[in-house]
């Protein structure tokens, strides 16, 4: 039984970094395949979101199609025909099909 308690000593630093390393190299993976993609198209869909402006043609997340009559910090209306008009949430954008011509002095 003295045989158990005289082990050899492992070397401690080759042995952690055999553990470490493939936990990084997992995190370094998931961060460039599903994080990082992620948060540039995040980015870009705010971007989109915050330059909305009226006369923008733009389609929702459920597929309605308008341009834009009236914008708020949180809530756009379109036109949708000549006599329509909804209400949406401003991240119920989807994306915008054309942009209005913008209102700069010549």
């Amino acid at each position: 039984m003295s045989w158990l308690l005289a082990a050899e000593p492992a070397s401690g630093s080759g042995n952690l970094i055999s553990m470490v390393l493939p936990f990084v190299l997992m995190f370094a993976v998931f961060y460039f395949l599903l994080i990082r993609p992620q948060q540039k198209k995040t980015k870009t869909r705010n971007s989109m979101l915050s330059q909305l402006k009226k006369g923008d043609k733009i389609s929702t997340i459920g597929g309605m199609h308008g341009t834009i009559v009236e914008l708020t910090d949180d809530v756009v209306v379109l036109r949708v025909n000549d006599t329509t008009k909804i209400t949406f949430e401003r991240s119920a954008i989807n994306n915008v099909i054309t942009s209005a011509p913008s209102a700069t002095a010549e």
